[in-house]
């Protein structure tokens, strides 16, 4: 069974600095695309930043330059390290596992995460 466990989320003041882990078990497939998404209240969910099957990273336009995923292996841990948060950045943050990534920051068949909440107050 896979599972995916979201921490590090909370709230900070506009400019301030959040890591955001994703620990995943039970993952048998010998390829994975990893990435993270978010969704605030009243929109649609969208994608942050992917990691494909060979860790090429891939950002939205809007976090380019102040998010940076990455993932550790040996740890199974994706991490999503955000810097100058803005309000526009309030949502709960999801990581997505599958086998193979879609279309732009899609993850293809994807497991999920429970998420976690990020708060950016002005």
């Amino acid at each position: 069974q896979v599972q995916l466990v979201e921490s590090g989320g909370g709230s900070v003041q506009v400019g301030g600095s959040l890591v955001l882990s994703c620990v995943y078990s039970g993952y048998t497939y010998t390829k994975s695309c990893m990435g993270w998404f978010r969704q605030a209240p009243g929109k649609e969910r969208e994608g942050v930043a992917r990691l494909d099957i060979w860790e090429r990273t891939k950002y939205a336009d809007s976090v380019k330059d102040r998010f940076t995923i990455y993932k550790d292996n040996a740890k199974n841990t994706l991490t999503l390290h955000m810097n100058r948060l803005k309000p526009e950045d309030t949502a709960m943050y999801y990581c997505a596992l599958g086998p193979s990534c879609g279309y732009g920051l899609e993850v293809g068949r994807p497991y999920w995460g429970q998420g976690t909440q990020v708060t950016v107050s002005s």
